[in-house]
């Protein structure tokens, strides 16, 4: 695929995880979202965006030097559609667009490319999402020409609403890796997601 621009979503007040903003706790040795960065661009050759708001500052400072272009939602506080559209409006003329979260970082830039390989072999004016068992997964990908459809509706601009209303634009493919499936949102999760590391490593 000649060229694919990735956005990842950055900007949401992580209350579950409490006082702590879950996309700053380390992964390994560095912050979560950097961690993602990371592993969004060793997946593609094009530019990675990210979208912030809470914190915005701290997340900026985590991701210097990473590559990463940051865009700030002014609204983040109205929801994931709101932080979708702003990184759809801050990228332009890509074949395609990978639209993540922030916080799946058992996703490796292995999956991505798998993702990837397999939009390119189906119908690449189609959005692709990764599905197992009825679960949909993210990242999606986004044909470029749909990103202006996307942003159509003011009152739910992005992917949620349209994939759903929209069917005949989108299709499901049968991924099982589980990065895919699996974000960090509750201390809970962020504490099995290291002793799921150590057991990798053992």
């Amino acid at each position: 695929m000649r060229d694919v621009t990735a956005i990842i979503l950055a900007a949401g007040l992580s209350q579950r995880m409490g006082e702590r903003n879950k996309l700053l706790l380390p992964v390994g040795d560095i912050p979560m979202i950097q961690h993602m960065v990371d592993v969004y661009s060793a997946a593609i050759a094009g530019p990675v965006v990210v979208v912030t708001g809470h914190q915005a500052f701290e997340i900026e400072g985590a991701l210097a030097g990473s590559g990463a272009r940051t865009m700030f939602n002014p609204i983040y506080a109205q929801g994931q559609p709101t932080s979708v559209a702003c990184g759809l409006r801050a990228v332009k003329d890509a074949d395609a667009i990978l639209v993540g979260l922030g916080d799946q970082p058992l996703l490796t830039a292995g999956d991505l490319r798998v993702l990837l390989a397999a939009h390119a072999a189906t119908d690449t004016s189609r959005i692709s999402i990764p599905m197992v068992d009825q679960q949909r997964g993210n990242p999606i990908v986004v044909p470029g020409a749909l990103r202006d459809r996307l942003l159509a509706d003011p009152r739910s601009p992005g992917c949620k609403k349209f994939t759903r209303t929209h069917p005949e634009h989108v299709q499901f493919h049968a991924l099982i890796a589980p990065g895919f499936y699996t974000d960090v949102d509750t201390p809970d999760a962020y504490a099995a997601l290291g002793t799921r590391k150590q057991d990798e490593h053992t």
